[in-house]
């Protein structure tokens, strides 16, 4: 599974890294609502939530399926106007002027995408206009709650309400924690933006993409862009431009903004202590098959303990060589042990220290 973007056309110059204010605004409502999501925050989530103004908190959960489950495209406004090649701004109210000019169909189609399922990587009507779609949106509200539907009914009745809402709770919200939060962040994010800057302009788009994440990669060959997800999409720069939008609130997501019509985004953490090259999504289902199976679990905890040869394992699970053989190249292969030699004897180990990070590599797999 991957988001593949088509860049065939794609002019150097119409790359760009830049931070976004109003993108980070969304993954720190993201982060106090979902803080499971994001364990080495959970200092910045306490100290946010002890402080937070009740009346605050209630609006924040009145519109949370806009950034709990993930955070919504309007949260990138700049992808959506026409041209595909408009930046992001440089302060909150900037990005804010950049959300209001918006269409109500883009923004509505943007504000039920979670929710409601509406279409995303292809062309179509929205639920302001196709009535079977308004309808469907209204079903999958009320099967979310009389919260989730109340707020969809108002959407769909009056989206100049609903956008009026926003853009003064996002202003709340700045002026309750997240201006005091921004001056912080935005040192790091300037220098991560000037450092994939210079790998653009000096080294390429192959290299800049890379020190994004070891998930990212570039055919050449095919001018195509692969973003290793659990996940299935495809977006295309077509005439337009792309656009690397980094976040220091954002582990372990890797987002990719692949909205049809839309300028493609690859938003992405800096500043993780995670190691730089996590497994990818089909070696991290390797991983979980190898260990699913009773025998090579059994297996494991000898492996776990000592090394052992092929014969000794046989001889305790009371099976052939050539069936331990065969499990052991199912652990090999999903890079679960290790194996030297010592004479005439080969010796298998489990390596722990792989089998350790299995946990925090599946969350930050599904998570990606």
């Amino acid at each position: 599974m991957s988001v593949s973007i088509d860049i065939a056309g794609l002019r150097p110059e119409r790359v760009a890294v830049v931070p976004s204010p109003l993108a980070e605004l969304g993954m720190a409502l993201h982060a106090l609502s979902e803080p499971g999501h994001h364990p080495g925050l959970q200092g910045w989530v306490t100290g946010v939530t002890a402080r937070l103004d009740p009346h605050l908190a209630d609006r924040m959960c009145e519109a949370d399926f806009l950034w709990r489950t993930t955070f919504s495209d309007l949260f990138l406004p700049s992808a959506g106007l026409p041209g595909r090649a408009t930046l992001p701004g440089g302060t909150l109210d900037e990005e804010l002027d950049l959300l209001d000019k918006l269409s109500d169909e883009q923004f509505v189609g943007a504000a039920l995408e979670f929710t409601c399922a509406l279409p995303y990587g292809a062309p179509g009507a929205g639920p302001l206009t196709d009535e079977n779609l308004r309808r469907r949106s209204l079903e999958l509200a009320a099967a979310r709650g009389p919260r989730q539907t109340a707020f969809t009914e108002r959407l769909l009745a009056d989206p100049p309400r609903i956008r009026a809402w926003l853009r003064q709770f996002l202003r709340d919200c700045d002026g309750a924690f997240f201006a005091e939060a921004w001056s912080r962040l935005r040192h790091q994010l300037a220098a991560d933006t000037r450092h994939k800057t210079d790998l653009l302009r000096h080294k390429g788009l192959a290299e800049a993409l890379a020190a994004v994440s070891p998930a990212v990669t570039l055919d050449e060959a095919t001018a195509r862009i692969t973003v290793d997800k659990l996940g299935e999409g495809r977006t295309a720069t077509g005439d337009g431009g792309l656009l690397l939008i980094p976040t220091s609130l954002g582990w372990p997501h890797l987002m990719v903004l692949h909205r049809y019509g839309w300028q493609p985004v690859l938003h992405y953490p800096v500043g993780s202590s995670e190691p730089a090259a996590p497994p990818t999504v089909e070696q991290l289902a390797l991983r979980m098959t190898a260990l699913s199976h009773p025998v090579r679990m059994r297996m494991c905890r000898h492996l776990a303990r000592s090394a052992y040869t092929t014969s000794e394992l046989a001889q305790v699970h009371g099976m052939t060589a050539p069936e331990i053989s065969r499990h052991l190249g199912v652990l090999k292969k999903a890079g679960l042990i290790t194996t030297r030699r010592r004479g005439r004897y080969v010796l298998h180990q489990l390596d722990v220290t792989v089998v350790a990070r299995l946990g925090g590599d599946f969350l930050e797999g599904i998570l990606r």
